[in-house]
């Protein structure tokens, strides 16, 4: 069966009646959730890094971790997009390493795209490499978490006249050298609003108002199984409690023999 959502669909969906509906995904049983829920696009993000693998940031994962998981997202998503995020410095340090580090994940993997953040002078350059050999490249303006230490944390990004132009002029250049898609992160709603006016690519929010063509949260967040989510996103369970519920439930009923049942 042909997927549902492929990179021109999405492109397809600029400016459309539709938003475009995305979230991430890190395992087989998660990912085939949302593929069955309806949802459009679906990030193996380097999120992975925080929300499963516990580290403080996203810059300790590696790129086999990133494969790993994302190989378990595309087995069950038959018809959402699925978008590999390229990890810290699986690209930043040449062109020719980040065409073979993509290519695992469309090769390898079998996703149909990958992410990459920011938009300096190399970077674009990268970009403009995958896109020539094939690679369908969505990228990453605002707060980019890759580099959380250059902004001293987790910042919002374009909240004055000069960084906001920057961010702007930097989505205009990523479309320029083949983007399909640009997630927007962490700016305010306005600088979102006049991007998305601007370009001829779809734009996905995070925390950037809902101006954007589609919008992307983490799904553990939309499931309440983060403790501390940012204040953007919002929870559509409380699976937290209810999971941690079960669980003291099956302990206290096997220390007291009830479970298994004779």
């Amino acid at each position: 069966m042909a997927k549902a959502h492929t990179v021109p669909a999405i492109k397809d969906m600029k400016g459309g009646t539709e938003p475009i509906v995305a979230l991430t995904a890190y395992d087989h049983p998660t990912s085939r959730m949302l593929d069955e829920a309806g949802v459009d696009v679906i990030l193996v993000g380097d999120s992975l890094g925080m929300v499963v693998l516990g580290y403080p940031n996203t810059l300790s994962v590696t790129m086999d971790e990133m494969i790993h998981h994302t190989r378990a997202v595309s087995r069950a998503a038959n018809r959402a997009l699925v978008v590999g995020d390229m990890p810290f410095m699986s690209y930043q340090s040449s062109e020719d390493d980040a065409v073979k580090n993509a290519g695992r994940f469309l090769g390898e993997a079998g996703a149909q795209a990958v992410k990459l953040e920011g938009a300096g002078d190399s970077i674009l350059g990268i970009i403009r490499r995958l896109v020539e050999v094939g690679v369908p490249v969505m990228g990453h303006l605002g707060l980019t978490p890759q580099s959380v230490n250059a902004f001293g944390g987790f910042k919002g990004q374009g909240k004055d006249p000069e960084s906001a132009k920057r961010i702007q002029e930097e989505a205009v250049r990523l479309e320029e050298v083949g983007a399909f898609a640009i997630v927007l992160e962490s700016i305010p709603a306005e600088v979102a609003k006049t991007i998305t006016e601007t370009i001829g690519i779809p734009t996905i929010g995070i925390g950037s108002g809902l101006h954007c063509d589609g919008q992307i949260l983490v799904t553990e967040d939309i499931l309440g199984l983060t403790e501390q989510p940012p204040p953007f996103a919002k929870a559509y369970a409380a699976l937290r409690p209810d999971a941690r519920s079960a669980a003291e439930r099956y302990v206290s009923e096997v220390k007291s023999r009830t479970f298994p049942e004779a």
